[in-house]
């Protein structure tokens, strides 16, 4: 049987498509990583961010002019409370058949790189937007957070989709009263349709301009609205996701590294069952990981002093009772 050493089928994988892989994560492979800001790489699993809690305040200086008496200046002060960004794990397995190896005319990582990124975004999103099988070291996902300082407005609140969003009462305003600017916007696909529908009163589209080369770009309120086409925001649960980004901070701690494994035995995790035996099957696996990890710093600011009131992100949800 023909046998394929790991140092020999490292060589399979060019150092490029790596790099390609972690650029493509940053550049749309997570709708929630290319909005945040990034921080300068971990140095170790922790990284401790001083966040600004309490502000100075400035009087005016009291005294008697017709009698020369000095006024006294008052003092102030300004305090510091510590965030942390923890760095976690996350990987992906993606065995391959060693009759495709063998083909020499067939683009095998050109086909690999976009399921890797598929899978880390998805995982990475699901985690951020929802906190689904989300570290118990990471903070509160947005959906969590945002509830919790009340930046939730139900699709049908208003009289239509513009108030939802723009109106008093409406997503945008829920942030800018926290003191924050609504800078950028994903949603799920279907939210295409109900934004395409809204005109104004000379019936034009409201929500849409035509971009280069004609295609369709989607703006709210000026700001650019992407839609997340890998399930990753849940439309049961949030249709819309509007806020100030480069308030959500990550940081690598890890940058993606892979592996060629050649005779292991992969398993489900859930059930110890073996799903390939690799040297048995004629196949070979490519094992992707990173480490990461991400936070809402939220310092205070002069509009929200209270920090449970205060989030940059506020969510459109369906409208109750709606179940989807």
């Amino acid at each position: 049987m023909a046998f394929i050493t790991a140092s020999g089928a490292a060589a399979l994988v060019p150092e490029d498509y790596v790099r390609e892989i972690q650029k493509s994560l940053d550049e749309g492979g997570s709708k929630a990583l290319t909005r945040m800001k990034r921080l300068q790489n971990m140095s170790r699993a922790q990284t401790r961010i001083p966040v600004l809690s309490a502000l100075p305040t400035a009087y005016f200086v009291s005294g008697s002019k017709t009698t020369n008496a000095p006024g006294k200046k008052q003092t102030t002060t300004m305090e510091w409370a510590n965030k942390y960004i923890y760095a976690e794990e996350v990987a992906v397995i993606v065995p391959i058949g060693q009759d495709l190896l063998d083909d020499v005319d067939y683009d095998i990582w050109g086909e690999v790189k976009p399921a890797i990124v598929e899978a880390f975004g998805v995982t990475l999103d699901a985690a951020i937007f929802h906190g689904t099988n989300a570290p118990a070291a990471w903070p509160d996902d947005i959906l969590t957070a945002a509830t919790a300082a009340g930046n939730v407005v139900a699709l049908g609140t208003g009289d239509d989709i513009y108030d939802d969003l723009l109106a008093p009462g409406g997503v945008w305003s829920t942030v800018e009263d926290d003191g924050f600017v609504v800078d950028g916007a994903v949603a799920v696909p279907s939210m295409q349709a109900e934004l395409r529908g809204l005109r104004d009163e000379n019936g034009q589209p409201i929500f849409k301009r035509e971009g280069v080369q004609g295609q369709t770009v989607y703006t709210v309120d000026g700001v650019p609205l992407d839609f997340i086409r890998t399930g990753a925001l849940d439309d049961t649960a949030a249709l819309m996701v509007a806020g100030q980004w480069d308030k959500l901070v990550y940081s690598m701690r890890q940058e993606m590294t892979y592996t060629i494994l050649t005779e292991a035995v992969i398993q489900d995790p859930d059930t110890g069952a073996i799903v390939y035996n690799l040297a048995q099957q004629d196949m070979v696996a490519l094992r992707c990981v990173m480490r990461l990890g991400w936070a809402c710093p939220n310092p205070i600011n002069r509009m929200q002093s209270v920090e449970a009131n205060r989030y940059p992100l506020g969510v459109l949800t369906p409208a109750a009772g709606s179940g989807s």
